[in-house]
Formats: C-alpha cells, sequence, structure tokens
C-alpha cells in the first residue's frame, strides 16, 4: 500500500476516502470487529458538512437529518457549558453565518450514522477496511513504514494513526502527548425511565454536578467532578448512569433500561507534540482529545483527514514535494489548540463551585445578547477558521463560501472527484489558461449567487483557486492574475 490508515472511525474513514479520491493505494486496518455502538457526537460542524457535501454526499446527510428530526431544515446552535443559545438571538444576516447556508440541512447527523455512510463512501472508491487487525510495532526504514499486526507485517509508504486518544500509533512512534488531567466523569446516555417528572428538561446545576434531561426522549447527560474515572475503559452500566443521575440530580430517579449503549467521557485535553514523526502521521483523537462538547472532537477530526489527505496523495504518488507534508502541522495545530481551550473554558464555567457560578452569571448575560449568541454560534459552526495564506483578498485562507453559478449547480457540485478548482468568470478565460493541467477550471460568465463575503461595493468574485480541502487558496475581485501563478506553485507543484 501506498498508506495504511489506523483505525476506521469517521476520521479514519475520511481520510482514506481523500487518498484514494487522490489516486494512491490506501488500506484501513480496525482492531474492532465491527463498527462502535457507543453513543458519540450528534451533530455535524459547517465545515464539516461541507467537506463532505464537496464529495456529493450533502442529499444523503439531509436525509439522515430528516430521519433523525423530522424535518429537513434545521438551525443548530448548541450551547456553551450547558447555557443554550438562543437561535433567535442569532444574527444569521452575518456574513460569515451568510455565507455558509448550503448545507443547514445536514448537520444534526448521528455519529453512527455518519459512521455507516461513510463506509459505504470509501468501500465505493475501493477502499478496503480490514477488522480485527490489531497494530503491534512500527517500524519507519526512512523509505517506508513496516507495521507489525496480529495478523502479520504490512509494508506502506506512509501510516496514518486514526486510533483514538489512547492511539497506539501515537506511542510507537514515540511522539509525546502532554495536556491537562481530568477533574470530571460524564456519562451520556439515552435510558428508560420509570419516573421521569422527577428531573427538570433542559441542563440543572447542583453542588455534586450537573446533569442535561432531553431534548431527545430519555436523553441524559451527566457531569461529576470527581476528578475522573478509575477505569474509563470498564464498560458502562445502567447501574452507572442511575447512580450518576442520582447524585448530580438529588433525585431518587429509577432508571429501568438502556436503549443505545452509553458513553464515559472525561475532560482529558491533551495534544500531541507534533502531528508527524518522519513517514507516520496523526489525525482525530491520537493527535488531541478534549471534553466532547459540540461534536468538536469528530468535527476537529475529519477538518484534520480533509487536509493531510490530498497533500499526502500527492506526494505519496509523486506530483508534489516532501515539503509540502509540513503544512499539515502548521495549519491543523493551531486549530486543535482553540479546540483544548474552548472546551476546556466550559469545564471551568461547568464547576458547581461559588465562583463558577458567578461567572456562569456573567456569560448568560453577555450570550442573552445578540452580538455574544453569535460569536458564540460562529465558534461552534466552524464558520470562522482561517488557514494563514498570503493575500488580500476576504476569501483567502477561508473555507470556499457558497457559490451558485450561473447554469444552476454550485462550486461544490464541481468538486465530487477531488482535486483543486479555479472558478474564473473573466471575459477572456485569463485564469483558466494558467491553470491547465493544474486545476479543474470551473467558467462561469454571470455573478451567480457568490456568497456573503464579497466587500461592499464589489463587482464580485472574478476568480478564486479552491484546494482540494475547500480551503479558498487565491482569489481576485479583477481581471489581474497577480498571485494566482504564485498560489499554483506553491500547492499544485
Amino acid at each position: 500500500m501506498d498508506v495504511i490508515v489506523v483505525g476506521a472511525g469517521p476520521v479514519g474513514l475520511v481520510l482514506a476516502a481523500e487518498l484514494a479520491l487522490g489516486g494512491v493505494s490506501v488500506e484501513v486496518v480496525e482492531r474492532r470487529d465491527s463498527p462502535d455502538p457507543a453513543m458519540r457526537a450528534q451533530s455535524i460542524n459547517v465545515p464539516t458538512a461541507e467537506a463532505l457535501d464537496r464529495r456529493g454526499l450533502l442529499p444523503a446527510l439531509e436525509q439522515v437529518q430528516r430521519e433523525t428530526l423530522g424535518v429537513p431544515g434545521f438551525r443548530f446552535t448548541g450551547h456553551f457549558a450547558g447555557m443554550p443559545l438562543d437561535p433567535g438571538l442569532v444574527d444569521w444576516a452575518d456574513p460569515e453565518l451568510a455565507a455558509h447556508t448550503a448545507v443547514e440541512g445536514a448537520r444534526m447527523i448521528p455519529q453512527p450514522r455518519l459512521e455507516a455512510l461513510l463506509a459505504a463512501h470509501a468501500e465505493r472508491l475501493g477502499v478496503r477496511v480490514r477488522r480485527g487487525v490489531e497494530v503491534t510495532s512500527l517500524e519507519d526504514t526512512g523509505e517506508g513504514v513496516v507495521v507489525g499486526t496480529n495478523s502479520g507485517p504490512l509494508h506502506a509508504g506512509w501510516v496514518v494513526g486514526c486510533d483514538g486518544g489512547h492511539s497506539t500509533v501515537r506511542r510507537l512512534a514515540g511522539i509525546p502527548f502532554p495536556g491537562t488531567d481530568p477533574e470530571i466523569t460524564g456519562y451520556l446516555a439515552v435510558v428508560d425511565i420509570a419516573d421521569p417528572e422527577k428531573l427538570a428538561e433542559g441542563w440543572s446545576w447542583s453542588p455534586q454536578g450537573v446533569y442535561r434531561y432531553g431534548p431527545q426522549p430519555g436523553r441524559v447527560t451527566t457531569v461529576e467532578f470527581d476528578g475522573g474515572p478509575a477505569d474509563r475503559s470498564a464498560p458502562v452500566t445502567l447501574e452507572d448512569v442511575q447512580s450518576s443521575l442520582r447524585r448530580v440530580s438529588g433525585m431518587d430517579v429509577t432508571l429501568t433500561g438502556l436503549r443505545a449503549v452509553p458513553t464515559r467521557w472525561t475532560d482529558n485535553a491533551r495534544q500531541a507534540s507534533a502531528y508527524r514523526s518522519g513517514r507516520v502521521f496523526l489525525a482525530g483523537d491520537a493527535a488531541h482529545v478534549h471534553p466532547p462538547f459540540g461534536g468538536q472532537g469528530l468535527n476537529l477530526g475529519v477538518g484534520d483527514a480533509v487536509n493531510l489527505g490530498w497533500k499526502l496523495a500527492a506526494v505519496a504518488s509523486g506530483r508534489a514535494r516532501e515539503a509540502l507534508l509540513d503544512t499539515y502541522d502548521a495549519e491543523r495545530r493551531p486549530v486543535g489548540a482553540w479546540v483544548l481551550d474552548w472546551t476546556r473554558a466550559q469545564i471551568g464555567v461547568l464547576r458547581g463551585d461559588p465562583k463558577s457560578g458567578a461567572l456562569r452569571g456573567v456569560l448568560a448575560d453577555l450570550l442573552s445578547t445578540r452580538d455574544g449568541t453569535t460569536y458564540a454560534v460562529k465558534q461552534i459552526a466552524g464558520v470562522t477558521q482561517r488557514v494563514p495564506l498570503p493575500g488580500s483578498h476576504p476569501w483567502t485562507g477561508r473555507y470556499v463560501p457558497d457559490v451558485t453559478l450561473s447554469d444552476g449547480t454550485r462550486l461544490s457540485d464541481h468538486a465530487h472527484g477531488g482535486g483543486f478548482l479555479l472558478l474564473d468568470r473573466t471575459p477572456g478565460a485569463v485564469f483558466g489558461e494558467l491553470a491547465a493541467g493544474r486545476a479543474r477550471v470551473v467558467r462561469d460568465g454571470d455573478a451567480g449567487v457568490l456568497g456573503a463575503l464579497v466587500r461592499d461595493g464589489d463587482a464580485g468574485v472574478l476568480g478564486a483557486l479552491v484546494r482540494p480541502d475547500g480551503v479558498v487558496a487565491w482569489a481576485t475581485d479583477t481581471p489581474d492574475a497577480d498571485g494566482l501563478a504564485e498560489a499554483l506553485s506553491r500547492w499544485t507543484a
């Protein structure tokens, strides 16, 4: 194989699919015999939904949301430290929100459904997933990697560990994993309750911790500041959930059954000291772990996968210099560090002590304002994420906004096969000539609907170079191609 991906969760499946689209041979190995049925993330953010939209999966995502919620459209806002964000307070006309509306009906996606959808996507691209294969050793020879497994040795040019917070790949590669130790034990479950009237809907605080009841019937979340579980890997029982719920609620509530496999989690927050060691990479929870508020871990991992996938495919196939791989850590590490701090801040606000309670009151006031709610929703949605790239155009370094072309298609409709896109609206197709053979040129003679990031008074974007991960590498509002050749050389050579 050119690349072996270790771990068949959402991150590993997305990465493998991106590698396959890039024309390299890839195989996924997974120690579990079947997908993990435990409850995890219930939603995805805008960059994740748009990444899957660019690969033609938007209709399937919208179908999952319709089946999950019964409605095609739903403006997801989320919460900050248990304080719900009121969608009625959000300035939905904010340019950064208004520029990303095409995926509004595809964000409430439970992780098990997402995983099944991604497995089918990877299979269509010819990716083989080998289950029951556990990695036991790694040897980076300088020209390849020998992966020892319980099924015998495997050979590849490169290896990517997408094998979770207790990553075997990270440990075998000797990459340190510094961070902060856990303070809490959390449980997430969907249960049958004999006396649900004893529980208050929404988030509730007590000196013992925090619990949430709803929004789906029987869904409960508990948080206890007990220093973390003695054995996080132990199976979660009905008694575990019931005992925790009784302690934090102060109610003698009785649970009679589990409707789904529950999960136990902590606020352990760590980030790998490097996302790469020679020919070994880390992505997803193998590179960073943190509390699961808002499904940020899933989204952060998918962002890693789409960023690394096209770069590693280009290098492994000989189309790009190896130096391109250095941009993976440089671009993704700051986003990971921000998510760790975003979730750490929520733990500080969640505590039941008087000081944290006072801080929660101040934040509640801020989050009850239009500006405060809009700020928080933008952060959770992921629409403010940036890659530091040269260029002054407002699109540069952002995920490409919604672009509807004059023929009724969207720019993302032209990205299903991966690769670079060049939007060219110049009368003489000047930009397309420069990008010939390096990017798929999408001609459009009409302004169409170019998203909300166009500056006031501008005629509209005349050209944009979009990387396979959706990041705009170059854009202009004029017929001048200044900077395009440099961007093409930097990213496609």
